[in-house]
């Protein structure tokens, strides 16, 4: 894999979770330009610089020493790959300043350096959450490569922080160029609610949540197909986004004892407010995490998933493969993993690989729902 090289640092990085022969790199031209920008500025040892949605610590990393760095995004993977980049590269694990984004900032930031993530919603609450935390004569600077650079994320910048310039085009990114002014700070939209019928509860969305403004189609046909008289059985909901899956399964299921995991922090903030509202003080794990890497092998009964095929602008079944392997690892011989899917990605056979015994629950035209036995 090349080496990141900028004018702040050369860097050897991997993306997380690893895979062999790894076909991507973990930065991008993008990543090059907002560095180069930054360099041009000539920003001494004193400067505050926040970094915001940094996918695997390419930034932060390469100004460790070189300014004062903190960094934030919503993703716990993308932290993971921070601090072993970090190590990788010979730099203390804990050298940048690390907020999930569902914690509030610590500024005044001199410089504000933002991958323009995909959920624009995202951006949008980022921007809202910085207003008052720049120093006077701070600068905001938005990066994407071209093709995945919308004109809302500019329309977002001009909004919230002030005049936004585009910048030309470089190796196919481009920066968008942010100077704030005087405005009276803005009200976030989010957290968003909606309400279900079945069973008949309210969810908060806060704002980088899958579906926010709505159940998705997979989880609304999987809902009606949830395993019944669990018992004592132990439950984890994996990728539990907003926790509707958990939440349903528990209210059926009064003695089952639940884990709630997303890579998302925002879905895990959302996922325990979800719970308190609907299920009081009844006792439950809520964690973000790389799905169930950190669980104890054979520790789990029964295993919820409505996995993504996606990871930022990748699209693969690669983190479904993974999740499914996860779970395979973490529940008892006898358990079960059950999963919603649309019917071309052939998880079937995926899970037949790995699985003792695989069954279709239910289908509509778009899903099926799976059991898979271990």
């Amino acid at each position: 894999m090349p080496l990141l090289e900028s004018p702040f640092a050369q860097l050897d990085l991997i993306r997380q979770p690893e895979q062999q022969n790894e076909p991507l790199q973990a930065f991008d031209a993008a990543d090059e330009y907002l560095l180069n920008h930054l360099a041009d500025q000539q920003p001494g040892t004193d400067t505050r610089v926040l970094v915001l949605n940094d996918s695997f610590g390419a930034l932060a990393a390469s100004l460790v020493g070189k300014v004062q760095v903190s960094s934030s995004g919503d993703s716990f993977l993308a932290a993971q790959a921070l601090e072993k980049n970090l190590v990788r590269n010979g730099l203390p694990f804990d050298a940048v300043s690390v907020l999930p984004a569902s914690a509030p900032l610590a500024g005044p930031f001199d410089r504000v350096l933002i991958r323009v993530p995909k959920t624009l919603a995202l951006l949008e609450e980022q921007l809202i959450r910085l207003q008052d935390q720049l120093a006077p004569g701070a600068q905001v600077v938005a990066a994407a490569m071209v093709k995945h650079l919308p004109r809302a994320a500019g329309d977002l910048l001009e909004r919230y922080i002030g005049p936004a310039q585009a910048s030309l085009a470089v190796k196919k990114a481009r920066l968008l160029i942010a100077t704030p002014d005087a405005r009276q700070p803005a009200q976030s939209p989010y957290p968003t609610r909606y309400t279900l019928d079945e069973p008949a509860i309210e969810l908060l969305n806060h704002a980088n949540v899958f579906c926010r403004e709505g159940l998705d189609i997979g989880t609304r046909a999987f809902l009606p197909h949830l395993p019944k008289n669990l018992g004592s059985a132990r439950v984890a909901d994996l990728g539990c986004g907003n926790g509707v899956l958990a939440i349903a399964s528990a209210l059926q299921n009064p003695q089952a004892h639940y884990t709630l995991v997303d890579e998302s922090f925002m879905a895990v903030q959302s996922a325990a407010e979800n719970w308190q509202a609907a299920l009081g003080e009844r006792d439950v794990i809520v964690r973000a995490g790389d799905g169930l890497a950190g669980q104890e092998p054979q520790s789990l009964d029964v295993v919820l998933c409505n996995p993504p095929f996606h990871q930022q602008q990748v699209v693969g079944d690669f983190l479904a493969w993974r999740m499914f392997q996860q779970a395979r690892e973490a529940l008892v011989v006898g358990g079960a993993l059950y999963i919603v899917g649309n019917r071309h990605l052939g998880y079937h056979s995926k899970l037949a690989r790995l699985f003792r015994g695989v069954e279709q629950v239910a289908a509509t035209p778009k899903f099926v729902i799976l059991k898979a036995r271990k």
